[in-house]
């Protein structure tokens, strides 16, 4: 009898602590916070901003049930209407919900996505008509550089190919962000090329960019033009709609096939790509898919989203 009854007792005390430690049972013990972003249009309109403490079992679709009013599609699966938009057709064109994590598109669904704390999750309503396939965007910095994604921290690498001065200013706008440069260029590594557009493009990643946004998710294209190669943005159906001057930059992301982001801080001129690297921080990036530089002026891309 007495030797039930403390056995008993040990087992409600190991389930009490398994319970208070997360092991597994219940929701789990807290892993961090993570940020909750969503917008519409490209990142042009603001809906809500939340900060959630995540748990040892959370999604990033547990996170977004808890933190907003939505609907869903395919069994749980899928985010058919946040905050009461839908996905659907809207003038003829198709609109859907997308999001990232620490600035890269997710290869899993967001009830599959697992989260581990830190992460800087987005969604966005958008246009695909010119493209569903957006790999990365800069709207999250100093992510993924700061943290890595999926999990996984990567080491970061700096590239300079003819980016002159750009090079220095660079290499302090993400120090001064907290990212941590590796020396060289180790293998798996988030890149940051920086360079005249000229240098880059021969760059298996940065060559997307003149495949159009179907490839590169990049809503920007340079076209040769009396004096050299000039930017243009593309609109959201991919449509060439601002021809930008000579001193403008490009700050982008993608990917190749399943390597890590590449991010390309470039232009048509040392100006431009000076331009480009001095806007690495988090307020004048936040929130954009992409952005051209003139100056302090920044202009998100595409253009005319929103």
């Amino acid at each position: 009898m007495l030797a039930g009854r403390r056995i008993a007792v040990a087992t409600a005390l190991l389930w009490a602590a398994l319970v208070a430690t997360g092991c597994g049972l219940g929701p789990g013990a807290d892993v961090g916070a993570v940020r909750l972003t969503v917008t519409h249009e490209f990142g042009a309109v603001p809906v809500l901003e939340r900060e959630a403490e995540a748990k040892e079992s959370a999604t990033v679709m547990r996170v977004l049930e808890s933190e907003a009013d939505i609907t869903t599609r395919y069994g749980g699966g899928f985010v058919q209407s946040i905050e009461g938009t839908s996905g659907g057709e809207r003038g003829g064109r198709s609109y859907d919900w997308f999001f990232f994590v620490d600035g890269v598109e997710s290869s899993v669904g967001a009830a599959e996505y697992s989260l581990r704390g830190g992460e800087r999750i987005w969604w966005d309503y958008r246009d695909w008509v010119a493209t569903s396939h957006v790999p990365a965007v800069v709207g999250s910095f100093p992510a993924p550089m700061s943290d890595g994604y999926r999990g996984q921290r990567h080491p970061v690498a700096l590239v300079c190919d003819g980016g002159g001065s750009a090079c220095g200013l660079a290499r302090a706008r993400l120090e001064a962000a907290g990212v941590v440069l590796a020396k060289g260029l180790p293998e798996g590594a988030i890149r940051v090329l920086v360079g005249p557009w000229v240098r880059l493009r021969s760059d298996p990643a940065a060559a997307l960019v003149e495949a159009g946004p179907a490839e590169s998710g990049i809503y920007a294209d340079f076209e040769p033009g009396a004096g050299g190669v000039r930017l243009h943005g593309l609109d959201p159906t991919a449509a060439d709609a601002r021809a930008f001057s000579p001193g403008t930059g490009l700050v982008a992301a993608t990917r190749h096939f399943e390597a890590p982001p590449t991010w390309l801080v470039t232009g048509a001129t040392p100006a431009a790509v000076r331009a480009a690297a001095a806007s690495l921080s988090e307020a004048k990036l936040r929130d954009h898919y992409a952005v051209a530089v003139e100056g302090s002026k920044v202009t998100p891309l595409p253009i005319g989203a929103g």
